[in-house]
């Protein structure tokens, strides 16, 4: 019986060691690709920049005068070169169909974001050599632990999309709080350099702290909920609850990330970015509220049209702000212009289903003796802030010339909404590749034709005043939902080792983005001798035996080894603001 024996001779646990698997990443299905070809992109990205960065060194110390000609010729090429790389990562950032629902057929697509990404890093000899040192004990009888890290961190790379790979982010996530607590002591460097990669600009952050593997797994996780919201069947009643869900969780975790790491070292993770990524889901969800309002079917009813015309009314406010979010400094010269393009169309397409709705109800419909006049009025005058000059609701209701009139201008409101939308796509490249969503615009604008030319007169351009706007409105008002972590289990995966060695730090560490160089092969060597004995899950079809894998070195900073305190920490961007930095 083991109670007999003291305390310490009790046999420790074997911990079953669980296997961490993703997506298949050579696997050939249509975000696989997208993201190979964001990763072999990111890399091209990489080498014009550096290209770039040695022009510009060679510029400034050249004194010859062939030579700086010849310079800036070369320096031309690769800044033409790195413009049409941004635009291919662009095109990936708009490619809307690989992550659409199989059942869609003619609803206008929805923004999902791409995963970040990263390069393998090798925990091994790190963590070995911090158990050894600060806790004193034998670091093989860890290898296992170190590899079931690795094992995890290498499954978030390919997640799948669905709630499980939600739940594999969020587990790693944790995990990682697990890390830090044990192994990242405020005093001093963890050794260990991750890189990511921008998904906006593919330019790498690398950095030697684990906030920035923290901030971008939460990234990820948002990502990859709108890459879930995107791929529900809007179709079905269920399937718009969803998306609902899925962009308001997003939402949630891309504000959390906000908030939580403020001093983020890559654009994508900034501050603007993050609020207008934020207003971007959140247009989406009240975007799905309207298609949910929508899907039973639109009865040609008067309080029906009332609820359609002002939630329509609601999305274009939504997009109209988004848009607005989008233009501004410093947003604008980082966020794909395909995507300001997007908000500015939908921003139209929905005030003219708005204005259409509105002309409905006021042409079609007319008070009689039956009717709630009272409700009916109400409904009317809350149509609008104000009702335009010289009308009344119940006056309205109640003579068919101005009932018509009223919803002719509509009309004409609603055709000029639709011919912005169809000309704001027609200037965007990627926007114009989109068939499903030329095909919404022009069927939208041919019925709000067809609607005119019925009542259509001669005198309606003498008789003409524009039509108020209708006021926004929701039965259904959407916001973020914060991630819960507490709900998803997690084992530390070092709870052999007794008392924490640190607390949790929120500084951000100074980074060095774009001075990735490349490790000596001795180098290598050395390091890959230090291999835990349990084989981690890599990547499918790869050599068995574990790589090293942080193949990037980071220019040493200057008194690593004081207190963090004593530090002062520079601006988050202030390695980024050169021209040399970001194109």
């Amino acid at each position: 019986c083991w109670d007999t024996l003291p305390p310490e001779l009790h046999p420790v646990p074997t911990p079953v060691h669980q296997e961490y698997c993703g997506c298949n990443p050579l696997a050939q299905t249509g975000r696989s690709k997208l993201q190979n070809q964001r990763a072999a992109l990111n890399q091209q990205i990489l080498k014009a920049v550096r290209m770039r960065n040695g022009a510009e060194n060679l510029l400034k110390v050249a004194t010859n005068q062939k030579v700086r000609e010849q310079v800036r010729l070369e320096l031309s090429f690769v800044n033409s070169d790195l413009q049409m790389l941004k635009e291919e990562l662009e095109g990936l950032n708009i490619s809307v169909g690989v992550y659409q629902g199989t059942e869609e057929a003619f609803t206008i697509p929805l923004i999902p974001l791409g995963l970040k990404e990263t390069k393998e890093v090798d925990f091994s000899v790190v963590l070995k050599d911090f158990i050894l040192e600060h806790y004193s004990e034998d670091s093989c009888l860890y290898e296992d632990e170190i590899a079931d890290l690795m094992d995890l961190r290498q499954a978030c790379r390919t997640p799948s999309r669905d709630e499980a790979g939600v739940e594999l982010l969020m587990s790693y996530f944790v995990q990682l709080g697990f890390v830090e607590s044990r192994f990242c002591p405020p005093t001093r460097q963890m050794g260990l350099l991750f890189t990511w990669y921008d998904s906006f600009t593919g330019v790498p952050v690398s950095q030697q702290n684990l906030s920035l593997e923290k901030a971008s797994i939460l990234f990820n996780i948002g990502a990859l909920y709108t890459q879930i919201g995107t791929r529900c069947n809007r179709q079905t009643q269920a399937g718009l609850e969803n998306a609902m869900d899925a962009f308001q969780r997003a939402a949630g975790v891309l504000n959390y990330l906000k908030e939580t790491f403020t001093h983020t070292p890559s654009y994508d993770m900034s501050p603007a970015m993050l609020s207008v990524l934020v207003k971007m889901m959140l247009a989406q969800a009240q975007e799905s509220v309207l298609e949910k309002v929508c899907h039973p079917g639109i009865q040609n009813e008067f309080f029906m049209l009332v609820k359609v015309a002002q939630e329509a009314a609601k999305v274009a406010e939504a997009y109209r702000q988004l848009h607005a979010a989008m233009s501004q400094e410093p947003v604008k010269e980082h966020v794909p212009y395909s995507w300001a393009s997007v908000a500015c169309v939908k921003a139209h397409h929905y005030g003219a289903l708005a204005h259409y709705f509105a002309a409905t109800l006021l042409i079609d419909h007319q008070l009689t003796r039956s009717a709630d006049d009272d409700h009916q009025e109400k409904c009317l005058s809350q149509l609008y802030r104000r009702m335009p000059e010289g009308l009344t609701a119940l006056g309205t209701l109640r003579n068919d010339q101005q009932r018509c009139q009223l919803g002719k201008a509509h009309l004409l409101q609603a055709i000029g909404h639709h011919e912005e939308s169809l000309r704001e796509a027609n200037l965007c490249k990627k926007l114009r590749d989109i068939q499903v969503l030329r095909d919404v615009l022009s069927a939208a604008h041919q019925r709000t034709q067809l609607k005119y030319s019925q009542h259509r007169a001669d005198d309606d351009l003498l008789n003409f005043s524009a039509a108020p706007d209708v006021v926004p409105k929701t039965e259904q008002e959407v916001g973020i939902i914060l991630p819960q972590f507490s709900k998803v289990t997690v084992v530390d995966f070092f709870q052999k080792l007794h008392n924490k060695c640190a607390t949790y730090s929120v500084g951000m560490q100074k980074t060095y983005s774009m001075i990735c160089l490349s490790m000596d092969d001795d180098d290598k060597t050395d390091k890959a001798k230090k291999i835990s004995k349990k084989l981690s899950f890599l990547s499918w079809g790869t050599s068995k035996s574990r790589q090293k894998s942080a193949s990037t070195l980071c220019l040493p900073a200057v008194g690593l080894a004081r207190p963090q305190a004593k530090k002062k920490l520079a601006p988050p961007f202030s390695l980024l603001n050169s021209d040399s930095s970001l194109y």
